[in-house]
């Protein structure tokens, strides 16, 4: 055996204090395993090997683990040979001799059966990790004000919770230490080394929203999840335990379990884009996206990368998503196109409920389709709301960086802490701008008809006008253009103005710095073969290349124009509540968008539309699921139920006021929180 892993035997034996023959002999088979393994490296050519665990999978009371290679604490029990035996006995029952274990921390100075047992049913609650199969063994650990030391009165434990071991910490008379300190929650602990390691649960990626999952590399990056649990072409997530953290001012999303589009930079991973070629031909990242690292920083849990459409373009799931298969909406038959193109992100949470948020980008709608489809919350913010370094460009001047969510207090919450450019304010705006031509006619004049999406939005905007103490202002956008419009703007409508506007910059933009690069790229390491590219980005790209080099500054000007006018005349900022009134338009009416339907081949995104107007006037726009709409399902011949949503547009920087009213009007019972599957709300 080599010098350093002897001195490695050595020093678990003193940490441990194995001395007995038990102990003796289990290092000696894992000393013979390790020279083996020495042995056969040096086999390989004299070649330099590099041996690096990856983790373990296990199955417990019929639940999937995932073990990491890394400890986060280890018992020591010097000199206390009875406990070392007994632990070392439970162990042998054990595969891999890992036995379950649960950490508490207790301010009882007297610990008994009825507290523990109430600390236990506050666990099976809050947390999907833990259960009660993980009290084999219990520590036990103080954090009270006692004087005298604690004591633990648990006689029937062993009897009524199969508990076969209980260890204390220092703060008792006779305690176990620990060389890192142990959260609450679920662990296992390495019957030979004493290692302590958490557990992380593993669950099946049913719904192909993620390119893969992450774990810690223990080093401020992270490593693609070595662990599958079998399920037909899907991904598996390990997710930590809620119980190891708790939110302090400092990390207020702490524990907060998060998912990522595969276009922003993370330190150790491969960033793909949508792309096959693209995912092979760059080595992992070496640094995160700032955007990223601020949602670290307030404490959340990188648990895995989401799919994105090819490049972020817009693509209709089968018929454009060739190199990866598009995510499945779990909305309804769970067969209707979860839109682009943070389509893995927005399926994942309408699908998983062991997921609290997943961010996105939206350049033309990226964020608010997937959004309105899979019926939850997700938002367009402010331009320049984070900085998207190292996240790969659409188009510079209209990217930004958006999080989706399941209820408004949590995106409310996760929006403070992730936009820090924006200031809040206490009042809300007194003016609703209702465009009738978005929503096809006057619900003043001409009343909705029952049980369809008009009905829904007039009925939540009933309620808003009674919240905020008004009454809605009925427009028609295109007049109030084709009337206040400046003097000096030529075309006739915005349809002309603003035609090719979105087109011509992001193709212009996205060839520059994403796609001649990539190919150039690819082409010198293969031998001058091209990559393979999705129809859509393939068609937008053919676009740009027949575009003259002045094209970009003309678009450029048009969205000065638009947002100029935009701010001046339709949503102007206000001292008092930050914008002067908000502007509704419908983003999903509950209208069936089957994915096995094949549709025309992808063209250029052309037009203009109300989904437009925060792209070119840099506002936020944010989506809210206000209901469901039954119809008749060719898939599952069944009745089923599809999302309805608005989105809330509101001047430039005024972010923090949304997430705050609609907080507020969830705490009036105005918004209610989405769940996962079929249906949103509850039946």
């Amino acid at each position: 055996m080599s010098q350093a892993l002897c001195s490695r035997f050595r020093k678990s034996e003193e940490i441990w204090g194995m001395s007995h023959p038990f102990t003796r002999s289990a290092m000696d088979v894992l000393g013979r395993l390790y020279i083996g393994l020495a042995f056969a490296l040096t086999l390989v050519g004299g070649a330099q090997v590099t041996f690096q665990l990856t983790g373990r999978t296990l199955v417990l009371g019929g639940v999937s683990y995932f073990v990491p290679p890394s400890p986060v604490s280890q018992l020591q029990l010097i000199g206390d040979i009875k406990t070392q035996k007994l632990i070392q006995s439970i162990g042998r029952t054990f595969a891999g001799a890992l036995i379950p274990f649960s950490a508490l921390t207790t301010e009882t100075a007297h610990l008994d059966e009825n507290s523990l047992e109430k600390t236990l049913h506050t666990w099976e609650t809050l947390d999907d990790v833990w259960s009660r199969y993980f009290l084999t063994g219990l520590f036990v650990s103080f954090n009270g004000t006692s004087r005298s030391p604690p004591s633990i009165s648990l006689p029937n434990v062993a009897k009524s919770l199969g508990t076969q071991i209980v260890l204390t910490s220092k703060q008792y008379t006779s305690g176990t230490r620990v060389s890192e300190k142990l959260a609450p929650g679920p662990y296992f602990v390495d019957a030979i080394s004493g290692n302590v390691f958490q557990a992380l649960r593993l669950y099946n990626d049913e719904n192909q929203a993620f390119l893969y999952g992450t774990i810690s590399d223990g080093h401020d990056g992270f490593q693609e999840l070595s662990a599958h649990i079998g399920g037909a072409a899907t991904e598996s997530i390990a997710v930590p335990s809620r119980l190891y953290f708790t939110p302090t001012a400092q990390k207020p999303l702490a524990g907060k379990r998060l998912a990522v589009k595969d276009i922003y930079d993370v330190q150790g991973l491969r960033t793909g884009c949508g792309n096959r070629a693209f995912y092979e031909l760059y080595p992992p990242k070496n640094k995160t996206a700032p955007a990223v690292q601020r949602l670290l920083d307030g404490g959340m849990v990188l648990v895995g990368k989401t799919k994105t459409s090819q490049f972020a373009n817009g693509e209709v799931a089968t018929a454009d998503w060739v190199d990866l298969h598009a995510p499945y909406n779990a909305r309804g038959d769970g067969y209707q196109d979860g839109s682009s193109s943070s389509t893995g992100s927005g399926t994942s949470m309408g699908a998983y409920s062991w997921l609290d948020h997943a961010i996105g980008s939206d350049t033309g709608g990226s964020m608010r389709g997937p959004s309105g489809a899979n019926g939850v919350f997700g938002n367009r913010p402010s331009h320049g709301a984070v900085p998207l370094d190292d996240v790969m460009p659409l188009s510079p001047e209209l990217d930004t960086g958006g999080i989706f969510a399941r209820d408004a207090k949590s995106w409310a919450t996760a929006g403070h802490w992730w936009y820090q450019n924006f200031t809040s304010f206490t009042s809300f705006p007194k003016t609703i701008l209702f465009p009738i031509d978005d929503f096809g006619q006057s619900f003043l004049s001409n009343p909705p008809r029952p049980g369809t999406a008009n009905a829904l939005f007039n009925d939540f905007i009933n309620k808003m006008e009674t919240f905020l103490g008004t009454n809605r202002t009925e427009i028609n956008f295109s007049n109030m253009w084709n009337t206040t419009k400046p003097a000096n703007v030529t075309a006739p409508s915005l349809q002309l103005l603003l035609n090719t506007t979105y087109a011509d910059i992001i193709t212009l933009d996205q060839i520059a710095l994403v796609a001649d690069p990539f190919i150039a790229d690819y082409k010198v390491a293969h031998d001058g073969r091209t990559p393979f590219i999705n129809p859509t980005p393939l068609a937008r790209w053919g676009y740009g290349r027949t575009l003259p080099a002045t094209q970009k500054n003309e678009a450029l000007v048009n969205k000065s124009i638009f947002m100029d006018w935009f701010a001046t005349q339709v949503v102007k900022s206000d001292n008092a509540t930050c914008s002067e009134s908000i502007f509704l338009y419908p983003q999903s009416s509950g209208r069936t968008n089957y994915r096995d339907q094949y549709r025309s081949p992808p063209g250029v995104p052309f037009g203009f539309s109300s989904g437009r107007i925060a792209v070119y006037a840099e506002t936020p726009d944010m989506v809210v699921p206000i209901g469901e709409l039954a119809y008749n399902s060719t898939v599952s011949g069944v009745t089923e139920f599809l999302p309805v949503s608005l989105s809330f547009i509101a001047a430039k920087g005024c972010d923090l006021m949304l997430f705050d009213f609609f907080a507020a009007l969830q705490d009036a019972g105005i918004i209610s929180p989405v769940q996962t599957g079929s249906r949103l709300f509850q039946t």
